[in-house]
């Protein structure tokens, strides 16, 4: 599986392709798009302007494309802002011609009818469907597929059954297309074309607002995991929170405390934490052997040094996994022993075994004083991950 990294300036290029990754998606926002329609009609969905997301002037593509002609590691721009205005997509097609004469030949979209145009222009630059897009499914892939796509991004509710199912029919009816799930960075409550939130300088973003999730009942919260001070894990017991009574204030600094406690140990001296904002490291085995062929590194105007080990600790992630199915004498895409001498049976219980060693592992090495618990794929977090189903 190839790592896709998020890339918020051409200034980080060159240090994220050392580090290990070997693709990128960034976005690119002329300023006169800017000054005629605003920050908050963005022609994606990073509605920013100031901080360091956007590709903003044309020399700046140019530099950088003379750089992937250097590095052979491809960046694809990102056009995926959930619909525009009629009038702006001739503008967003003579945008997209300007880069394919530079070199840039893959447009990430979400939009159906800047597809559908697209095509009608005869435009043919490669499309990656976004995990911006409403729902994924194996008939949603057929019909786009009409329109020649040439990979899939699941987006970020998507399980591993879904992943599965979509890729096995995409098989089933011919499709030779890539697949990318995501696996690092800004874990959101909300799910692509469902977002209700604004990604700008002016507000925080509504996904980074602090908020607690527990089952509801008769006016109380249970919430699971609360540690108090002194305590060890095996001691704690779970805490009942009369909601009722507590104001907003009192929820929210104990929801605080508690996460300040927790996050003690975990992060490192300069503040890192490896998927702080959302981690899908344990999934790695269930997404290769679901059949995705990319991993999505989200951190587009993320603390740089930050992104950086995120992406040598993918890397190494990848590398420890590689080195479990070796180790174990098994095939990476379906935990099945190359002997294939082995039951299905046998052949399953072998998959769950590689799956919790390379867990285990990882986990030693990259984790030692715990991870976030910000998991993308709580299937694979609980263990309740269907190995060789």
């Amino acid at each position: 599986m190839k790592i896709v990294a998020g890339l918020g300036s051409i200034e980080e290029y060159i240090r994220f392709c050392e580090a290990g990754a070997d693709e990128f998606f960034a976005g690119y926002v002329p300023y006169e798009w800017n000054r005629k329609y605003g920050t908050l009609m963005s022609l994606n969905r990073r509605e920013v302007f100031c901080s360091n997301v956007q590709l903003g002037a044309f020399s700046e593509l140019e530099i950088l494309a003379a750089m992937v002609q250097k590095y052979k590691r491809p960046v694809h721009l990102t056009f995926n802002a959930l619909y525009y205005l009629p009038e702006q997509y001739l503008e967003i097609a003579d945008i997209i011609k300007h880069c394919m004469e530079l070199g840039y030949q893959t447009f990430i979209v979400a939009d159906p009818a800047l597809i559908v145009y697209l095509r009608a222009q005869k435009i043919d630059c490669q499309i990656h469907l976004s995990g911006e897009t409403g729902e994924v499914n194996s008939r949603m892939l057929s019909v786009f597929q009409e329109y020649g796509i040439q990979r899939l991004i699941f987006h970020r509710k998507n399980s591993f059954s879904d992943m599965r199912s979509v890729i096995r029919n995409g098989k089933r009816e011919g499709k030779t297309l890539e697949y990318e799930a995501f696996v690092l960075n800004e874990l959101c409550q909300f799910s692509g074309a469902f977002c209700n939130s604004l990604h700008c300088d002016e507000m925080g973003y509504l996904c980074r607002v602090p908020y607690c999730l527990g089952p509801l009942r008769r006016g109380k919260m249970q919430v699971y995991g609360v540690k108090a001070e002194g305590q060890n894990i095996e001691e704690q017991d779970n805490e009942e929170w009369n909601v009722e009574a507590m104001g907003d204030r009192e929820l929210a600094d104990k929801a605080h405390n508690i996460e300040a406690w927790n996050d003690r140990e975990r992060y490192a001296e300069d503040g890192y934490l490896c998927g702080a904002t959302g981690c899908g490291l344990c999934a790695l085995y269930q997404l290769q052997k679901a059949g995705v062929t990319h991993l999505k590194l989200v951190g587009r105007g993320n603390y740089v040094d930050f992104m950086e080990r995120d992406i040598r600790n993918l890397k190494r992630a990848l590398e420890i996994l590689q080195e479990s199915v070796r180790s174990a004498g098994l095939n990476a895409a379906g935990g099945i022993p190359t002997d294939e001498i082995a039951t299905r049976k046998v052949a399953r219980n072998a998959g769950t075994c590689l799956e919790e060693f390379y867990k285990r592992q990882m986990k030693q090495e990259l984790f030692p004083h715990g991870c976030s618990g910000n998991c993308y794929y709580r299937e694979a977090s609980l263990g309740k991950s269907a190995a060789g189903s």
